[in-house]
């Protein structure tokens, strides 16, 4: 959705001085009614995602007979997803003298089939990767577990120097929710994500190239192109799914010559992927010890002694001296205990040195508030997670997966941690005989639901069906949305399962003959 709407608006920009051209964005999630509109007025370029545009094929809304280019982008993403059948049937509704590039960051044997078979005489052209910005960037990993991001991030930027820090996450809802979770905190942080209007975004910019905001939170799609030289340090929250993207985003630090810092969290289980970035970069990744709360409470007493000195050095205080004289004489109460008084009406609610039952305490607070029925509290909208928002499971791409490792084909796999959000049984109508793996489903739902891996439970595959667990309190919308999401050329058709079904699960957890359960 996020590269449909940065390329339609990248086709309105090339073309600002063709009068009457018409580009449009057609996308899940979004009223069909303002899309039929535009298609019936006409337009000259479309720019969909597969399943929206498979919709309109089908209800006979978009024309394709007229067609005289076609452009596929991300094919390797869209076979990783599970699209690459949608993918397939649209090209054979275009015509047959239409002229068509194909773009793919990988060229999986699926991917170059398609070529094969919708190309005619293709040039293939390979770019090679860049590395030189590497060069000037010092890398360093923090190995981290999904439930201590938030705080592993927090510690990182109450302790590290840093000019402005760019942090990536892999959906728009984690960017949202993320920066909501900042804020909170106390710090100056905006989103950054395919959703914003191009006037909201360019403001954004322009406040973080001002000193007005020191962090953004970006997906990968948003941060293209962006150029601001006081991002000193990138910090990939969520890995990226491929290495160029890792070296995209860690090249938007290091500008104009300058030095740059990339951290980079992983999971225990990821610490493979640490070789690929380092061929990647040609650069090694450093490991990274976390700060430890002693060295944020010596940091935060630091800024405290800085404010007090600022504050001697303006001169404003002398205003207030004689106030503090009147208060010790009539009270009888020390200057000390006055200046201690001060202090704490100065630093409000959230206390100077932290310790580490407070944040804990805080992060149940927040966990359990959200959790509690508040506006919000699905693990679709900010807040979600107690300690990471709304992000992948400890793991770290589970949704993105296809499949697992054939070791792991015959058994059900126990969760790394106990879930602190009630799950319910969906049912799907696609299985077995429809060709899809669990994770076709996995990654559907990821896409269109927003959710990371970690909000998805077990998927039971059957033969024309399948289970899958999902939280509680599905909004409607998205409900609606999966119901018409397409995964292996079949609706999904969600709905939730009957309670003998569900009965029937648990009786057999994926050793039923018909199918076996696969944990995600």
């Amino acid at each position: 959705r996020e590269l449909a709407m940065q390329v339609a608006e990248a086709f309105r920009r090339y073309a600002a001085h063709l009068e009457g051209f018409e580009v449009l964005a057609v996308y899940g999630g979004q009223p069909y009614a303002p899309q039929l509109q535009r298609l019936e007025r006409g337009v000259h370029v479309v720019v969909g995602t597969p399943g929206r545009v498979l919709d309109h094929l089908e209800r006979g809304t978009l024309d394709p007979t007229t067609l005289r280019h076609v452009v596929l982008d991300e094919a390797d993403e869209m076979l990783r997803m599970g699209f690459i059948e949608d993918v397939e049937w649209i090209l054979q509704q275009v015509p047959e003298d239409r002229q068509m590039a194909l773009f793919s960051a990988t060229m999986p044997p699926a991917v170059r089939r398609i070529a094969q078979r919708h190309l005619r005489a293709p040039v293939e052209l390979t770019m090679q990767g860049k590395t030189d910005t590497a060069s000037r960037i010092r890398q360093r990993y923090c190995v981290v577990g999904a439930a201590h991001k938030f705080d592993a991030l927090t510690r990182i930027l109450e302790t590290e120097a840093f000019d402005a820090m760019l942090v990536f996450t892999r959906t728009k809802l984690a960017t949202e929710a993320l920066t909501q979770r900042l804020t909170s905190r106390g710090f100056a942080a905006e989103a950054l994500n395919g959703d914003l209007a191009q006037a909201q975004r360019e403001r954004t910019i322009a406040r973080l190239k001002a000193g007005q905001i020191d962090i953004v939170v970006a997906t990968d799609v948003a941060a293209r192109g962006l150029d601001v030289e006081r991002v000193s340090h990138v910090l990939n929250y969520d890995i990226p799914h491929d290495p160029e993207s890792y070296v995209h985003r860690i090249g938007r630090t290091g500008r104009a010559g300058r030095s740059g810092e990339a951290i980079l969290f992983i999971a225990p289980r990821e610490r493979r992927m640490l070789r690929v970035m380092e061929r990647a970069t040609r650069q090694p990744l450093e490991p990274m010890e976390l700060p430890t709360l002693e060295e944020v409470n010596q940091r935060r007493v630091a800024r405290f002694y800085d404010r007090i000195g600022a504050a001697l050095r303006s001169g404003e205080a002398e205003a207030f001296r004689g106030l503090i004289e009147r208060y010790e004489r009539e009270h009888g109460v020390a200057a000390l205990d006055i200046a201690a008084a001060l202090a704490s009406i100065a630093q409000g609610r959230p206390p100077l040195q932290v310790t580490r039952g407070d944040r804990d305490d805080a992060e149940r607070a927040t966990s359990q508030g959200r959790r509690g029925g508040e506006p919000g509290g699905h693990p679709t909208t900010a807040g979600a997670s107690r300690a990471a928002g709304f992000e992948p499971a400890p793991e770290g791409r589970r949704a993105a997966r296809p499949h697992r490792p054939a070791a792991d084909a015959g058994r059900a796999r126990r969760p790394a941690a106990a879930r602190e959000w009630n799950m319910e049984t969906f049912r799907v109508e696609v299985g077995r005989a429809h060709g899809v793996q669990p994770g076709n489903i996995v990654g559907a739902i990821a896409n269109e639901a927003g959710l990371g891996g970690e909000y998805i439970g077990r998927v039971v595959i059957r033969e024309d069906h399948s289970f899958v667990e999902l939280p509680e309190g599905m909004p409607k919308d998205i409900f609606r949305q999966l119901q018409k999401t397409r995964v292996a050329g079949q609706k999904l058709q969600i709905s939730r399962a009957l309670k003998t079904q569900v009965e029937s699960l648990r009786r057999s957890p994926g050793r039923a003959r018909t199918g076996r359960a696969r944990q995600f």
